[in-house]
């Protein structure tokens, strides 16, 4: 039996009472209890939550961060996909050999410990494309990871694809080539196939339909357990914020300018970013493709903004981004109101909080945050935040005040902004 199924047959049976209990008074907290996941391996430097189940177990990408001085293309120079229960790390594999890459994207784990993402095969990809984005070139399949084995989902007839995100019923969304050209792109993008949203289920996949007959490209980022998808459809150079409801698409409000949602609730309300003459701001759709979209207010001294996770009462967080580019905060915003989260934990952390992808229905938070002293100072590493009744004299909003927190180079940062902020598929 692997170690997730052990860990499924402890847990899995009492998880209910045990979670309620423990959550009971979850959403009338004002502070948070930090676990610091750390890394998958002690020669890692970064670590980030990307998916968040009911249960607590996070898969993260995790790996190490290496820039070449020239090129902010290819700046994480291994990777693997990992679910993190409580600290105790499962490394999913790969589909090729040993030393290839996994990795994953917003949405990945449901409540059955089942995981997905994207990994590289041993075979090159014979259009030169590098959309795993390890500088390898490798083929890059979307894959489910179930009962401890990782197996290849199928494309579209082309060669790539990303599995992003799994519902409770085992639907899977993300993207896959057709293998046909993307007459958008242009000469010097080298991911240059056309790209479609796509959703599988019961190990075959489908294409989600784009919003315009003239979109070229989609991808769907999140669905929930209706099967409900949210995403976007546009082509190389566009994108515009869509939700699918039993397979027809259905466009969501923007200002005109870009927009791409990254995940759905139950009753149907979108999160995602919206671009306007102002700027990119985290978006919340209250009512979906039926209603106006909110743009949420930055924090202080921040540029942008993205949001990328709410759960059933409606409570959302994100990340944002200061005006060089850099990730700089996660947030969490409800009742109109968008709070900074390192105002609600303990300055003794020694973790400071640069993004916020994931709340599950029990308010517990995900993502990344940078080490703050010690030997790891410098490293990013994967957090879990766990709704507690804690009082402390001083947050870490006020210890970064007085102590500047490290952070990755600027190469790094602008690499994971394009590869998992508002510049999603690196083309």
């Amino acid at each position: 039996m692997s170690k997730l199924g052990r860990f499924r047959n402890l847990w899995i049976p009492g998880v209910a009472a045990i979670v309620l209990g423990s959550f009971s008074n979850a959403f009338a907290q004002q502070s948070y209890r930090l676990t610091d996941l750390g890394n998958n391996k002690s020669t890692n430097n970064f670590a980030m939550v990307m998916g968040l189940n009911n249960l607590g177990w996070a898969e993260n990408m995790d790996g190490i961060v290496n820039p070449p001085e020239t090129s902010t293309a290819t700046t994480i120079a291994s990777g693997r996909a990992v679910i993190s229960i409580y600290g105790f790390n499962i490394d999913l594999g790969t589909l090729g050999k040993p030393g290839a890459n996994s990795w994953t994207d917003y949405g990945g784990i449901n409540d059955l410990g089942e995981a997905v993402g994207l990994s590289e095969t041993d075979k090159p990809d014979p259009n030169g494309e590098d959309i795993c984005g390890f500088g390898t070139h490798l083929q890059c399949l979307p894959f489910l990871w179930k009962d401890g084995h990782m197996s290849a989902l199928p494309t579209l007839g082309g060669i790539n694809g990303w599995a992003n995100a799994i519902n409770n019923r085992e639907q899977i969304v993300g993207f896959a080539e057709d293998g046909a050209i993307d007459p958008t792109c242009g000469d010097t993008v080298k991911n240059n196939r056309v790209i479609l949203p796509a959703l599988w289920e019961r190990g075959n996949v489908k294409a989600l339909p784009l919003a315009d007959s003239t979109d070229k490209d989609g991808f769907a980022n999140g669905i929930n357990d209706r099967g409900h998808a949210v995403g976007y459809s546009g082509n190389c150079n566009v994108a515009h914020a869509v939700v699918w409801k039993d397979k027809t698409v259905f466009p969501l409000k923007d200002y005109g300018v870009f927009s791409s949602a990254y995940a759905i609730n139950r009753s149907g309300q979108v999160v995602g970013q919206i671009g306007s003459a102002a700027g990119y701001f985290a978006a919340f759709w209250p009512q979906g493709a039926d209603g106006e979209v909110i743009s949420i207010k930055l924090l202080p001294g921040d540029a942008a903004a993205f949001a990328t996770g709410i759960n059933n009462r409606g409570q959302v967080v994100g990340s944002t981004f200061n005006s060089s580019g850099d990730w700089s905060h996660g947030f969490i915003w409800q009742d109109g109101v968008i709070t900074d989260l390192n105002m609600l934990i303990s300055d003794d952390c020694n973790l400071f909080i640069i993004a916020a992808s994931n709340i599950n229905e029990f308010g517990q938070i995900s993502g990344m945050a940078t080490v703050q002293n010690g030997p790891h100072k410098g490293e990013v590493h994967a957090f879990l935040l766990t709704p507690a009744d804690i009082r402390f004299d001083a947050s870490m909003a006020d210890y970064a005040r007085t102590h500047p927190h490290s952070a990755l180079s600027s190469n790094a940062r602008n690499h994971s902004s394009q590869r998992f902020g508002p510049v999603r598929l690196q083309r």
